[in-house]
């Protein structure tokens, strides 16, 4: 088997593509793996750290609003296509798939171009631009929410979930717990941003800290790196409470998800694989400074069923995100319920999924 991936820009749609080489090398050890991406984005470093032949093009997004760069974009787009069908015709893939960000534009179409069946994956609830425009090109579509569905050609949809699913199962939460120093026994609340972190999460939870130091449940706060020594001055002037544990990044991070029972954080779709998967409840602060509000409407398709709190981000105060996680923690009943339905979402499976469709491509091809 041999299979071209593409993803680009941000981690939500790196680490879906790197689930899915993982998977391909799990079910055929001898599939060659080619990932094409931009030589500035984040997959320039992470995919040849996993061993993945990679190479670049140079591509940006079109803008939404009428732009002279746009017609700059579409110079560079018609560029890329022609360098993506070199590189096409020299490995000679089954199957191409893209998982989102402008560098998929180029090369899932210039595959389209040669006859070579494709996928794409959409990790929102709301696709973003270059998924739309793709969609009329690929043969299947892998969905992480149902709720895009409406979006797409409707034979061509098929509910995966999201990849990055699988990276959390079977993982130590005690190892975990340990890795942090945290005490093995009591209830655990994860606070986290993001990689970078989110200052008003940061600041909520500041407002709170000492009436938190009271709480007979701990908590993991980890601050992302450009906020930690600002956090850090300020929990130490609030007499640094025994049950809160600072870090700026964890670095073992399907391990600690293991071992919590409670996540605050935002509302990106990874983050929402890995809650699910686990069945772990939540408090999801989305970022409204996203295209298309997507964060809320991913939140939103959590709280429906009873997974996940959503407090936005404009409603949010440090008093107010204590008093849902006292609800939540302290209501086991109600805890169990969330947990379930989390759960009930949940689709670990999804690189497996998305593998079989290759499969299923590359006979037909």
């Amino acid at each position: 088997m041999k299979v071209v991936l593409s993803g680009g820009g941000t981690g939500g749609h790196i680490y879906p593509a790197l689930s899915i080489a993982k998977e391909i090398k799990k079910v055929d050890p001898n599939a060659e793996i080619l990932y094409i991406g931009t030589e500035k984005g984040l997959e320039s470093d992470l995919v040849p750290r996993e061993g993945i032949p990679f190479k670049s093009i140079h591509i940006t997004g079109f803008k939404r609003s009428l732009s002279l760069d746009n017609i700059k974009t579409l110079m560079r787009f018609l560029k890329g296509v022609a360098q993506c069908k070199k590189m096409i015709k020299e490995f000679q893939p089954d199957v191409v798939i893209g998982t989102g960000g402008y560098v998929c534009g180029p090369v899932v179409y210039a595959a389209s171009r040669l006859g070579i069946p494709s996928i794409i994956h959409e990790q929102n609830s709301v696709p973003g631009l270059t998924n739309k425009f793709l969609s009329r090109y690929v043969k299947k579509i892998a969905l992480s929410f149902q709720e895009s569905a409406s979006f797409f050609p409707s034979d061509k949809v098929v509910l995966t979930g999201n990849p990055r699913a699988s990276e959390v199962l079977g993982k130590s939460g005690a190892k975990g717990r340990e890795s942090l120093g945290l005490d093995p026994v009591k209830k655990t609340v994860l606070i986290v941003g993001g990689s970078r972190g989110a200052r008003p999460i940061n600041e909520a939870f500041l407002q709170v800290l000492q009436e938190a130091g009271r709480k007979e449940y701990q908590f993991v706060y980890v601050t992302g790196d450009v906020h930690y020594e600002n956090v850090q001055q300020a929990v130490q002037a609030s007499g640094s409470p025994s049950n809160v544990t600072i870090v700026p990044f964890v670095h073992n991070m399907p391990e600690v998800l293991a071992g919590v029972d409670l996540v605050v954080a935002r509302a990106g779709a990874t983050s929402i694989a890995e809650l699910t998967a686990l069945g772990i409840p939540s408090i999801l602060i989305p970022s409204p400074y996203v295209t298309n509000n997507h964060q809320e409407k991913n939140a939103r398709a959590l709280e429906a069923p009873g997974a996940a709190a959503v407090i936005l981000e404009n409603e949010m105060s440090g008093e107010k995100l204590l008093q849902e996680v006292d609800r939540i923690l302290t209501n086991q009943e109600h805890w169990l319920a969330m947990h379930r339905a989390a759960k009930k979402l949940g689709m670990p499976e999804a690189a497996a999924t998305i593998v079989r469709l290759i499969e299923e491509l590359s006979i037909k091809k």
